[in-house]
């Protein structure tokens, strides 16, 4: 039986090598066929890819060793170091170019007049204010804002923290001739179930079940006229306010302030 002679055998790897090859690792596919080692092709089929990855990263040096031509270890570490170089170079520019597109995509959330329309009517609300205290400080904002020409559409939710609470915030606008204008406006506070209408009124008409904390504009208490028996000695003022308990100078009055009318002694039969 003849053998045929396939040339000199290349030595084995040095321990040295066996470490770990970043080229590979970062380049994978380009970085094999750069080193006549074609398995790393691997890399391109789905759910494969990432495992293979890894695989290259620590069996990358025996690979490109026993496929490439080397003249000696020192030649192979320069060439696997350059390798490494751009892989590290082409990552870091990635993830730069990544974090600069989601850094904008936030930047021009938060300066959006839909966000900025909602923060100044959640920082004006007075529910809003009993709930969370003052200052109201909000957070970057997610959601999605889609504009054609004049018009527009803005869906966001974002954090909104105070000295008393916190919760989240989901707003909903649209944009008409150039001009914003908020649909939706709710605060849902953590640990809470219902979201909370901001749109309104603070003290619109709540649902059954809600209480306001926040007394509506122009509200006083109800005014009722007292009547004094005769000897008592009670305060000259002769109405006093519902919410304030009957006192023993005489029982509250069926007649409110404003129906009631101060008698008018009739002085005819004096003058009579």
């Amino acid at each position: 039986m003849t053998r045929i002679d396939d040339g000199p055998r290349r030595p084995p790897m040095p321990d040295e090598l066996r470490r770990w090859n970043w080229g590979a690792f970062l380049l994978n596919w380009i970085w094999g066929i750069g080193n006549n080692t074609f398995i790393a092709l691997l890399c391109l089929v789905p759910g494969v890819g990432i495992v293979m990855a890894f695989v290259l990263g620590a069996k990358g040096n025996a690979w490109a060793w026993r496929n490439g031509r080397w003249d000696d270890v020192a030649h192979f570490r320069r060439v696997q170091r350059r390798w490494a170089m751009w892989g590290f170079i082409i990552a870091f520019a990635v993830v730069g170019l990544f974090g600069a597109m989601f850094g904008g995509l936030f930047y021009a959330l938060k300066t959006s007049d839909a966000y900025r329309l909602g923060v100044e009517r959640l920082e004006q609300s007075r529910v809003a204010t009993a709930l969370l205290g003052s200052p109201i400080a909000t957070g970057f904002p997610m959601g999605s804002i889609g504009t054609s020409g004049s018009s527009g559409r803005a869906a966001l939710d974002f954090s909104a923290t105070g000295p008393k609470g916190s919760g989240r915030v989901t707003l909903q606008a649209v944009e008409t001739g150039g001009t914003w204008a908020l649909t939706g406006l709710r605060l849902r506070m953590d640990g809470g179930t219902e979201a909370i209408d901001l749109l309104p009124e603070d003290h619109a008409a709540l649902r059954p079940g809600r209480v306001s904390t926040v007394p509506p504009p122009g509200w006083t208490p109800a005014v009722v006229a007292r009547s004094q028996p005769s000897g008592a000695k009670c305060p000259a003022s002769a109405a006093t306010a519902a919410c304030t308990p009957p006192s023993p100078c005489g029982r509250p009055s069926a007649r409110s302030a404003t129906s009631a009318a101060p008698s008018v002694p009739s002085t005819m039969g004096a003058l009579a």
